[in-house]
């Protein structure tokens, strides 16, 4: 998996690198085929925001997450990109498995 981290009015320190790399490895735990990871953090006013990009065999996954501690977004930006890996990786099971051969489908 490749990471970019990008900082918009934001100096991206090796705490919040480390932090974002630990967290992001929760995803590959899920979801093996994670070919590349785009992150931009950045500052507007009071609102921390995160952004990823996952690049995944066949699509592009795009969240963002917007709250008032950087370290709160990096954590809600996890958890909608979990809950979307796990929703794309079911999807592929279920298009594989529709397209099974007769002679698997149905036990025969």
């Amino acid at each position: 998996m490749n990471l970019h981290l990008t900082g918009h009015h934001l100096e991206i320190t090796p705490a919040i690198r480390d932090y974002v790399a630990n967290k992001l490895a929760r995803i590959t735990h899920h979801f093996d085929h994670v070919i590349d990871v785009n992150v931009i953090l950045s500052v507007e006013k009071l609102q921390q925001k995160i952004e990823a990009s996952v690049r995944v065999r066949g699509r592009d996954i795009f969240c963002e997450s917007i709250d008032t501690d950087m370290y709160a977004a990096i954590d809600s930006l996890v958890d909608k990109l979990d809950r979307t890996i796990i929703k794309h990786k079911e999807r592929n099971r279920e298009h594989r498995h529709n397209n099974a051969p007769l002679k698997h489908q149905g036990g025969q």
